[in-house]
């Protein structure tokens, strides 16, 4: 296995090639252009200090959205959605969840993988419509959310994070529920854990997701802020 050393270009070696670990690439930008590419070619950005490094982990943690969902919900959850004890919204506060979750290291992290230069890019895509977040409330107080890239029909889940019980689980719940009403094909969760395993997410072969996710972002769907959306469905309610 080799790590490539990124060129100036907007480019990224074939994944299949990655280090056991996952690790496929060192060095490059983090322009949206090339975090869009990555992340339709399956690959993400990870990493606390320079150089960044991209990764496309074996095997990857997918929740299959079509022909039908695979989400599971508990009991205990269903209750919890059922009994409102959560307000829901989409992209009315993206920026402050992504800011909770920058204060929970992943696994095998001390620190932050949203630099600040990663979030400013993150913030670009979701001023072209690209990056979204679901938020569960209580009352005013952000207590849980989820959020991440949407390419297609694949929406790349990138972090979440949760002040309350269960909070993050409504978040993600709602989210995928939201996602596959609307016709999409999967959410990648990068890399699978016990935790999502319990909502329903799979463990695919790297060779299994790269072919699904291929189909996926050929999509043509049209970038647009999920809170416009929501706006212009409560008006046609009228």
């Amino acid at each position: 296995m080799t790590v490539y050393r990124l060129p100036r270009a907007h480019v990224f070696p074939n994944p299949a090639e990655a280090e056991p670990s996952g690790l496929l690439a060192v060095g490059g930008d983090l322009a949206p252009a090339r975090v869009l590419l990555a992340y339709a070619s399956g690959i993400f950005p990870w990493y606390e200090e320079p150089p960044i490094l991209w990764f496309s982990p074996d095997p990857r943690g997918v929740l299959p959205l079509r022909p039908k969902s695979a989400l599971h919900v508990s009991r205990r959850l269903e209750r919890t959605l059922r009994q409102g004890l959560a307000r829901v919204s989409f992209d009315a506060a993206f920026d402050d969840v992504m800011e909770q979750c920058a204060t929970v290291p992943r696994a095998r992290q001390r620190g932050t993988w949203i630099t600040p230069e990663l979030a400013g890019t993150y913030r670009a895509l979701h001023a072209r419509g690209l990056a979204h977040s679901c938020e569960a409330w209580h009352g005013a107080r952000l207590v849980g959310g989820v959020f991440g890239i949407a390419i297609g029909d694949a929406f790349f889940a990138d972090s979440m994070f949760h002040r309350a019980r269960d909070a993050s689980k409504v978040a993600l719940v709602s989210l995928a529920q939201r996602l596959a009403a609307d016709g999409f094909a999967l959410i990648d969760c990068q890399l699978p854990t016990a935790h999502l395993a319990t909502l329903g997410f799979e463990a695919w072969p790297r060779a299994k997701y790269l072919r699904a996710l291929a189909r996926a972002v050929r999509s043509k769907r049209e970038p647009r802020s999920w809170a416009e959306i929501a706006a212009d469905g409560k008006r046609g309610a009228e």
